[in-house]
């Protein structure tokens, strides 16, 4: 049985529907670890909430990117909200590991 589209959650990241059988999280918009304990979540595919930890540290998040327009503004995650929304709901892919600039 397949779920109505329009019943469906959608991702306020990529603008996809969000099938209940698909990998999904809630993100943080200000990371707990920042102070963000009990504030404002939202429900994302998996793949999108994977992407937004593999471009910006915790600390980036907190003080620049919590909001959904800053993030949607981004360069490298409006570049993969632009892909990834060419995709089906239900797909899924490993996202690499960290391809944020880290300082030495």
């Amino acid at each position: 049985m397949v779920d109505d589209a329009t019943d469906l959650p959608i991702c306020p990241l990529c603008g996809r529907p969000i099938p209940a059988d698909v990998p999904q999280s809630l993100h943080h918009l200000v990371p707990k670890l920042r102070g963000g304990k009990g504030g404002p979540v939202v429900l994302l595919h998996d793949i999108c909430h994977r992407e937004i930890h593999a471009t910006l540290s915790e600390t980036e998040l907190a003080r620049c990117y919590n909001t959904l327009d800053a993030l949607r503004a981004h360069p490298r995650l409006a570049k993969f909200c632009a892909w990834v929304a060419r995709r089906p709901p239900e797909f899924t892919s490993k996202v690499p590991g960290r391809r944020r600039m880290t300082r030495r």
